[in-house]
């Protein structure tokens, strides 16, 4: 009644209004304003932010600046249908994270498994590796940045740093090197859920848990926010939450918790949750143009590790520089040896040591012991196989014999 009587397309209610003693509600503009990134960056709220990994996110429906710190988040999820506004978004976060670190103070493994979105960035010194588009390397890499967090760890604990801002305090007290941040950009969650579901929701959940202390931060953007995809572990884990125009109330309470994004206008509408905000707040999102982000990477492109100054008719297309194909290529050898060695599931040990234990080997016997479903248990026994410790399968079996059982040596030494 109240959309009829107002002849809008659409409106919200809030009910209260955050710290105030009234109903809101929230009625659009006709013609929606289009609110640019220098104008964001020049506003007394980012000055106020002296983190290195603070973000431009919008203007709230007062024009007042929305910023945020990722440090402070320390992960972002992302979602909404096509042409809601959420590339540009992921397009608007990565140019302000460009304006404000140098190569050495921030580095970026980018996956794009449609692409389109981020091959704009593709010769930045910024980046680990050049954009991820093929989905047989997104978990390797993912398992190296796993791996880089308990190095980060490590060397943490040996010069008693509590996180990467104390770490490179110390560092530049002792003239020593400083950790740079890592930044994980994910394009489509959704693709990367269909090729390796369980690899990927293991591996991104343990890194949201566990990285913030060691500078590693994640930004994880998908179109079809259902259970399926953004698991509850995923979104356990990501307190922090961009949702743009989606198609019903039951995505949007996937990705916030409670409906009201259905009810957004696209191109640009979002509501944003913040981990410290008890509601969403909604605002209209940062527009960075192509042009300007082809001007960003023409600007950094220059600075390449020596190579001579971009210029205004230099093509976009362009190769990169040869030296950056280097610590690339030994880059990707250290994720292929990374799957290599640590391929196997986390539980093999254990399950090994059951086996060995029992002096049989069977899919069942391990679902009961370690508590796990049927597919792993069949990964466990096909690795052990391989590895030599059990044998094959007997035809009308559910059981293999184990070789060099523990039981089959105490038999022996009985004998």
């Amino acid at each position: 009644d109240l959309a009829l009587a107002l002849a809008a397309a659409s409106i919200r209610i809030e009910a209260p209004v955050p710290g105030k003693g009234f109903i809101g509600v929230e009625v659009p503009n006709a013609n929606s304003s289009q609110v640019a990134l220098r104008d964001l960056m020049a506003s007394k709220t980012f000055q106020k932010l002296h983190s290195p990994l603070a973000l431009c996110l919008g203007q709230d429906v007062s024009g007042r600046a929305v910023c945020a710190d990722m440090v402070a988040m320390p992960h972002l999820l992302i979602a909404g249908t096509t042409g809601s506004g959420k590339s540009v978004c992921v397009n608007a976060i990565i140019a302000t994270l460009l304006l404000r670190n140098t190569p050495d103070q921030l580095k970026m493994l980018m996956i794009d498994p449609k692409r389109v979105e981020l091959t704009t960035y593709r010769h930045i010194p910024h980046l680990l590796v050049p954009v991820i588009v093929d989905l047989n390397k997104v978990v390797p890499s993912l398992q190296w940045m796993g791996r880089e967090m308990d190095n980060r760890y490590t060397k943490f604990a040996e010069t008693g740093a509590r996180n990467i801002e104390d770490f490179n305090r110390r560092a530049a007290e002792h003239d020593e090197e400083r950790l740079p941040y890592l930044m994980v950009v994910v394009d489509e969650l959704a693709d990367l859920m269909m090729v390796a579901p369980e690899d990927t929701e293991r591996i991104i959940t343990r890194l949201a848990q566990m990285a913030r202390a060691t500078g590693i931060h994640l930004i994880i953007s998908t179109q079809r926010p259902s259970v399926d995809v953004v698991t509850g572990l995923i979104k356990a884990n990501f307190p922090a939450r961009v949702a743009f125009a989606v198609a019903s109330s039951i995505d949007s309470r996937v990705i916030l918790d409670q409906p009201g994004a259905e009810r957004l206008l696209g191109r640009g509408d979002m509501l944003f949750q913040a981990p410290d905000a008890a509601q969403p707040l909604r605002m209209q999102g940062t527009f960075v143009s192509d042009t300007e982000l082809r001007h960003l990477v023409r600007h950094w492109k220059g600075f390449h590790r020596g190579a001579s100054p971009a210029t205004e008719s230099e093509p976009e297309t362009g190769e990169a520089p040869a030296k950056h194909a280097e610590p690339e290529k030994d880059l990707w050898e250290d994720m292929e040896n990374l799957t290599k060695e640590e391929g196997r599931d986390e539980l093999f040990a254990k399950a090994v040591e059951t086996v060995r234990a029992d002096g049989r080997a069977s899919i069942s016997l391990l679902q009961r012991r370690l508590r796990i479903g049927y597919t792993r248990a069949a990964k466990l026994i096909d690795a052990m196989e391989e590895a030599g410790i059990v044998g094959p399968a007997k035809k009308g079996a559910k059981q293999r014999n184990v070789l060099n059982s523990k039981a089959a040596q105490a038999d022996a030494a009985s004998d």
